[in-house]
């Protein structure tokens, strides 16, 4: 979760620590770039215009965020630091690192858990499993549980339960004024609505109220291919039919893959990568999966892991390669109902091209394609919340990694992701063009990212008016763009 607040004159870390110590709890510790603690804090899985960070303050206690809102003074509040957008770029100084507050408490009921800012994708997994739980997460161990569910939210269990926004109960919200309000259907029920698919925009979320659901199946199947090129058009038409446009088995949880260059299976091409997750047995998952059992492979892996297994063998693991932090990351992305086999080929061959072209570039290029099982997203009335995509059944995602400091390079990978954007959106000329909150780099129109519906935007705007007025949470991909309206890059 990246949340914003205003704007002070910066201060050095000691003074800071002077003029606070003695008014926070006795359990926060304010410390700046000369002590050891600060690139470990202030990590970020992109740094890509990265937030410049003076002061860090790691507090323990939700009083002490609600302090530093009181006194105006301007912060960035963090959990794992994976927001990648651009306009985090702008920001430039103190920064409220929420991963301390990682408690998890399961109610009487059964029903529903309490949950701390700073709970992340794989500890919820884990810690639930164990108790005899699930909720809906992320499909990345590393990733912080919130920050995406402030944007909606999409994960593995989506189509069983709905997205990880679909399910808060309730959240414990500090207003930029300094308020403490505790948001759901009944208190600030219109905030409520604006907090389920644009909620960096109102507030920090001090800790939330989420369902929880029984365990289900002890063993989850999941199946891994690489195929070659010539594959292409059997792997897209095989996905066509088996999403059949939103009506994927609800059990087929989670399938992503796409383009890469792995030089293990040639050096000219890239390949064609995927991976299933089946809540359920190999038989029930293997006889969903037999049209891509019958396009020839060059490679396939394939077993049965409990539940909290599945995020690593799918590659997603926290010390996996995905969850490496401090790389400079260009991306773009787009949401699709379907995959169109012409668009496909065209960003297939320009991966080809680059390959020959721009041995570097390539080298650090993923073209990624997220397909969820969608059933239970499906079922919500779209106007109930702020998320405003719940027709795009597919999360398209280009991310190239590049080395830092080269100019020619980032141009060249900007240009090569807006191009693969524009293939994607060129696919589907029916359709707008949409952008997930949580994918967007910061260059998009603000309809393209909260939904082209006026209301939509008027409804977001109003409670901008009356729950943030003076637009202190702008930082990371704000409603209100004012002097933070970001250019595309390279058009």
């Amino acid at each position: 979760m990246d949340c914003s607040g205003s704007t002070v004159d910066l201060v050095p870390a000691d003074l800071v620590q002077r003029e606070l110590g003695n008014q926070v709890s006795n359990t926060t510790v304010i410390f700046g770039p000369d002590d050891s603690r600060y690139n470990n804090s202030t990590a970020r899985w992109s740094i890509y215009e990265r937030p410049r960070i003076q002061v860090v303050i790691e507090p323990a206690l939700a009083d002490d965020v609600e302090y530093c809102n009181e006194n105006s003074i301007e912060f960035l509040a963090i959990n794992r630091g994976h927001g990648s957008t651009a306009t985090l770029g702008s920001f430039n100084g103190i920064q409220i690192n929420m991963a301390r507050f990682r408690d998890i408490n399961i109610q009487p009921s059964g029903e529903t858990a309490w949950f701390g800012e700073g709970v992340y994708d794989g500890q919820a997994t884990e810690y639930l499993w164990e108790k005899g739980y699930v909720a809906t997460t992320g499909a990345c161990n590393c990733v912080g549980m919130l920050g995406p569910g402030l944007g909606g939210g999409h994960g593995p269990l989506e189509g069983v339960y709905g997205m990880i926004s679909d399910n808060f109960r309730q959240l414990n919200v500090v207003l930029a004024n300094g308020t403490a309000i505790t948001v759901n259907e009944t208190s600030h029920a219109d905030l409520f609505w604006g907090m389920k698919g644009a909620g960096h925009n109102f507030g920090v979320v001090t800790s939330f109220e989420l369902n929880i659901y029984p365990r289900g199946p002890d063993l989850w199947h999941y199946h891994k291919y690489i195929w070659r090129g010539d594959k292409l058009d059997d792997v897209f038409t095989a996905f066509n039919n088996f999403h059949n446009n939103g009506s994927t088995p609800v059990n087929m949880t989670v399938n992503f893959g796409g383009f890469q260059l792995n030089t293990t299976v040639s050096t000219t091409d890239p390949t064609i990568w995927w991976t299933f997750a089946y809540r359920g047995t190999a038989q029930e998952a293997e006889n969903l999966l037999a049209p891509f059992n019958a396009i020839g492979s060059v490679h396939e892996d394939s077993g049965d892991v409990p539940y909290p297994g599945v995020s690593i063998a799918q590659g997603n693991g926290e010390n996996q390669f995905i969850c490496q932090d401090n790389e400079v990351r260009i991306t773009s992305t787009a949401g699709l109902q379907v995959y169109n086999l012409t668009a496909e080929h065209q960003i297939y061959d320009g991966f080809k091209r680059r390959i020959a072209s721009n041995p570097t570039l390539a080298a650090g290029a993923g073209i990624l394609h997220e397909g969820y099982s969608t059933e239970a997203v499906d079922n919500k009335n779209p106007d109930d919340s702020a998320y405003p995509f719940r027709a795009d059944h597919h999360l398209m995602l280009v991310q190239i990694i590049i080395p830092p400091g080269n100019a020619s390079i980032e141009r060249a990978a900007w240009e090569w992701a807006t191009e693969v954007t524009d293939q994607w959106n060129g696919g589907q000329p029916e359709r707008p063009v949409n952008t997930y909150v949580n994918y967007a780099n910061g260059y998009e129109p603000v309809e393209q990212v909260y939904g082209h519906e006026p209301w939509r935007l008027e409804r977001l705007g109003a409670l901008k008016k009356v729950y943030d007025p003076e637009n202190r949470f702008r930082f990371y991909n704000p409603i209100v763009r004012g002097n933070a309206t970001m250019t595309a890059r390279y058009r």
